[in-house]
């Protein structure tokens, strides 16, 4: 099958078109491609079939050629032109055809003794749309894969060029840079320019030179000894630590015991651990233990007599108007045996 795919959602195809022989029987196709406006979509078939379908009608094809190329060969390329009229098939039966798509029943040219070994081998058209490219295979040790130039309209062979002793494989005229890139079969990628009419790409890396490599400035002037570097003042290593501990030991620096903390208010210039801010004073004093655990009867009848002989705080109020002090009589308990029994007490 040829599929489309939306780049957002790369795990969901869009749309699925299937190629099939004059039988119906399905067929694999080995290259497709889009038109440059996007709204066709050609596959190259092992048939030797061509067919090209409308983006948007994935069932039948909009055009098609049943003996495009030999049956049974893969078909490694197929590209539109630029202005959109022209397609061009590189067949693996060693050929290079180009078509109109609005004739699409007989070749407008063919060229032929093309050798192609590889089932992605290129053709790209010139930016300018008049030559077409290809490269060609060649065996072990059988002479040079050459990239062979051909005009569009009358298909003559304009130029070729002897790559390297290995098949031309991929190849791409860039339509911007005006550079032919071109990679091999023995894993050699070259970049052709012209140095007038090409434009940025392999000329950035041409115009760069080699650096020279300065030579090392030797220095002239006297050494420069520093103080520590000197055997009379260096500082001997200690070697063990029993020996750095004993020589701590005797310096009256490294040895000093240290002061004990101060207890209770400061003194000597040290303020104490507590009781020295006004903040640890009352920190201290909050948490104190202030609870009372003697009887409150007692408490309140210890201070019985004083409060008899020198009343303070009601006894005076009532001096005058009630010298003798009146107690509320105690009732007694009302006797419940002469009450009816739903209103007696229920216990």
């Amino acid at each position: 099958t040829v599929r489309t795919w939306d780049v957002n959602n790369e795990k969901k195809h869009k749309s699925v078109f299937k190629p099939r022989s004059v039988q119906g029987k399905r067929v694999i196709p080995t290259t497709c491609t889009y038109s440059r406006d996007g709204k066709l979509i050609a596959a190259g078939c092992q048939d030797g079939s061509i067919q090209i379908w409308d983006r948007n009608m994935s069932v039948h094809t909009k055009f098609h050629c049943r003996q495009a190329h030999a049956p049974g060969t893969d078909t490694s390329c197929l590209t539109f032109s630029y202005d959109g009229t022209v397609l061009a098939s590189r067949g693996g039966d060693d050929t290079l055809k180009i078509w109109d798509i609005r004739q699409f029943k007989k070749p407008l040219s063919s060229a032929e003794r093309l050798p192609s070994f590889f089932p992605m081998t290129d053709c790209c058209f010139s930016p300018d749309d008049k030559i077409l490219v290809t490269g060609t295979s060649v065996k072990k040790g059988g002479g040079s894969g050459k990239l062979f130039f051909f005009y569009r309209e009358t298909f003559e062979k304009l130029y070729e060029i002897e790559v390297t002793d290995a098949s031309v494989v991929r190849c791409l005229w860039h339509p911007k840079l005006n550079q032919i890139m071109v990679g091999t079969g023995n894993g050699l990628a070259k970049v052709y320019y012209d140095p007038v009419k090409s434009q940025r790409g392999a000329k950035l890396c041409v115009v760069k030179t080699k650096r020279k490599e300065r030579q090392a400035e030797t220095l002239t002037q006297d050494y420069i000894i520093t103080r520590d570097l000197h055997p009379m003042f260096r500082e001997p290593r200690q070697r063990s630590t029993r020996k750095q501990l004993e020589k701590d030991r005797l310096d009256p620096m490294k040895s000093h015991k240290p002061e004990p903390p101060v207890a209770g208010p400061g003194r000597g210039g040290r303020v104490g651990t507590h009781g020295g801010t006004l903040s640890s004073y009352i920190v201290k004093n909050i948490a104190l233990d202030k609870t009372d655990d003697s009887n409150p009867r007692e408490a309140i009848l210890r201070h019985a007599k004083e409060a008899e002989e020198n009343p303070y705080w009601v006894a005076p109020a009532y001096a005058k108007t009630q010298p003798k002090t009146v107690f509320a009589e105690v009732e007694p308990e009302d006797d419940e045996t002469d009450k009816p029994e739903w209103k007696k007490r229920k216990i």
